[in-house]
């Protein structure tokens, strides 16, 4: 069994209940009782399932989409703040099995800014975690230049995590079992990495660093086409999409332990690029972890994706 080091785990503290309940609305209730007590379990149940799958250590994330939902500014700023001071005291209790993401208030540019690098400084956080747009607006927006300023000075890895989109698709009417993590929630979140890419955040902040989970929401395997595309559009990048994608984009294996994605972000990224998650607990760390052992990979590329790149992307 490979050492591993997991970071799309997701807990839940007191006073988020609200923002998460509208994400499992049609979970069965027992289910989400069971998913409930995991999420608030920071002990020996955590651990116990972490050394099932040989988990060294897990980078735990707020269970979304936390404020980005929240109407007001002021408040959304606060509970971020509050949520990870919370998540600080419970990392100070196993700073040897627990690493953290920061929760952010994108409402205001400066102020998740400034929260971001108070979570890398001093409550030593590995970057953030966003739950997708807030209320509509997206990572691209230029309002929010001033964050992609500081994240990239502090060489904050940004994860984006999926979420409802603002308007749910036609094209799914009429089949509830697409929606959501299916298959609604990955274009959703690969349409969002594109905005920056298409928008030009990378080329006017080349040192930010994304990182996609379920191998990179699609967009390992369209590399080609987004180039052709962007020529016959006219797009105006100084280098071509693929490129940017390549250079600051990083996916993990939350959600998607087979072995043909692996094998495309592999070879469309570089196994430098990939990195292990279990996305506890919505999916099972035993069967992530089992994949992970047991996919056919050389064991240097296997200790890499397993521990090797987050110790190195994360500064674990």
């Amino acid at each position: 069994m490979v050492s591993k080091i997991a970071l799309e785990e997701h807990f839940l503290c007191p006073g988020f209940e609200k923002y998460w309940a509208a994400t499992v609305s049609g979970v069965a209730p027992d289910a989400l009782q069971r998913i409930t007590a995991r999420l608030s379990d920071f002990g020996d149940g955590r651990i116990e399932a972490m050394d099932k799958a040989g988990i060294a250590k897990a980078v735990l994330s707020l269970a979304g989409p936390g404020v980005q939902v929240e109407p007001d500014r002021a408040t959304a700023v606060r509970m971020a703040a509050g949520a990870n001071d919370y998540l600080a005291k419970e990392l100070q209790k196993s700073p040897d099995r627990y690493a953290g993401f920061g929760h952010l208030a994108m409402h205001d540019a400066t102020a998740a800014a400034d929260e971001l690098e108070r979570c890398m400084g001093d409550l030593g956080f590995s970057g953030a975690m966003i739950n997708g747009h807030t209320n509509g607006q997206y990572l691209d927006h230029p309002a929010l230049a001033p964050f992609w300023e500081r994240a990239a000075a502090l060489h904050a890895p940004i994860y984006i995590h999926p979420t409802d989109p603002v308007t749910p698709s036609p094209v799914l009417d009429g089949y509830p079992a697409l929606r959501r993590a299916t298959w609604e929630w990955g274009f959703e979140t690969g349409s969002h990495a594109l905005r920056l890419v298409f928008g030009g955040v990378f080329a006017r902040f080349p040192e930010a660093k994304v990182i996609l989970g379920h191998l990179g929401e699609t967009l390992p395997y369209l590399l080609w086409r987004f180039d052709s595309r962007a020529k016959l559009y006219g797009v105006e990048l100084p280098r071509p999409p693929s490129s940017y994608i390549k250079s600051n984009i990083y996916v993990t294996t939350s959600g998607m332990f087979s072995a043909e994605p692996l094998a495309c972000a592999i070879a469309a990224l570089g196994h430098d690029r990939v990195m292990f998650s279990s996305d506890y607990p919505f999916e099972s760390p035993e069967e992530a972890g089992s994949f992970m052992d047991l996919v056919m990979l050389s064991q240097d590329v296997r200790a890499d994706i397993a521990f090797n790149n987050a110790r190195r992307i994360l500064k674990l």
